[in-house]
């Protein structure tokens, strides 16, 4: 498995004297899990030649979650996070992803990491923050009921009319982003609430935000841990609050800037030393 492989050093060196050749973006993608043993390996597997680091924050998994990570993608950083939620395991993934790009990943094998190419085309064309729709053409998803669909929906509108947007998918987690950009943000969500707090304020704070389609397949194994009315209620929250929230006179922008790809269908933590491959940190509380 291709892991931490890289450019010999004096092709390195090379490609950097040339004042023509642009520098490559380092890719950081980060994978929150818990209990995901049966897919992990499914998704480290399907990773791009691109990605240069990636970042499982693991839940306390009680399975084999972190030891089947650590095999398929030797020098993966693993971080320990306590606090229950989604957002909270970004949160931590974000400040410990060393990239200049950052791409946030399921790991339970709903998406696949092969589009991430149409994710980082649009970042290398000047974007700060590109999202998964499931809703433009050449996506889809095979894994929504119609109550969820529904309320994804009304969820979509209000936050449409209320930001004046016209995005077409706000609740789905497949993402990248320049990490200086985003991590300016200060995104506090813990739970799944995260994704539209992330694309709502970086839109309200005037960044770049596109969409490509992506496709949203069934979890590979085992159940999953979104609750439809309870997260529904939190994300609408979310909305009202973000749309409240005050913003300064420099990035404030009426109606956000919202660009499409439709693409043709076909404090700092500390360092816990273990055995094994990979790096091991420990989130802070």
């Amino acid at each position: 498995m291709k892991g931490q492989d890289i450019a010999a050093p004096d092709a390195e060196m090379e490609s950097a004297s040339r004042p023509d050749t642009p520098r490559r973006h380092r890719v950081s993608v980060v994978i929150p899990a818990k209990n995901e043993a049966l897919n992990i390996g499914w998704v480290l597997s399907r990773l791009p030649p691109s990605v240069d680091e990636v970042v499982l924050v693991d839940g306390l998994s009680s399975d084999a979650t972190v030891t089947v990570a650590q095999a398929i993608w030797p020098g993966i950083v693993v971080v320990d996070e306590r606090r229950p939620g989604k957002g909270a395991a970004l949160r931590a993934g974000f400040d410990v992803a060393t990239g200049d790009y950052i791409v946030m990943l399921d790991a339970d094998g709903s998406m696949d990491p092969q589009e991430m190419g149409r994710f980082i085309e649009l970042l290398d064309n000047g974007h700060d923050l590109v999202k998964g729709s499931r809703f433009l053409q050449g996506g889809g998803t095979a894994d929504m009921s119609v109550l969820r669909e529904t309320g994804n929906r009304c969820l979509l509108a209000i936050a449409n009319l209320l930001f004046g947007t016209g995005h077409t998918d706000l609740c789905y987690g497949y993402a990248a982003f320049r990490r200086h950009a985003i991590l300016a943000l200060e995104v506090t969500a813990d739970g799944f609430e995260v994704e539209t707090e992330l694309f709502l304020r970086a839109t309200r704070n005037g960044l770049t935000v596109g969409e490509v389609p992506s496709f949203e397949a069934p979890r590979r194994t085992g159940a999953s841990n979104l609750h439809t009315f309870r997260d529904g209620w939190r994300v609408l929250r979310t909305i009202v609050a973000e749309r409240r929230r005050p913003v300064g006179p420099a990035t404030e922008v009426p109606a956000g800037t919202l660009e499409i790809l439709v693409e043709p269908e076909v404090a700092e933590p500390q360092p816990v030393t273990v055995g094994g491959s990979g790096i091991r940190r420990q989130a802070i509380d």
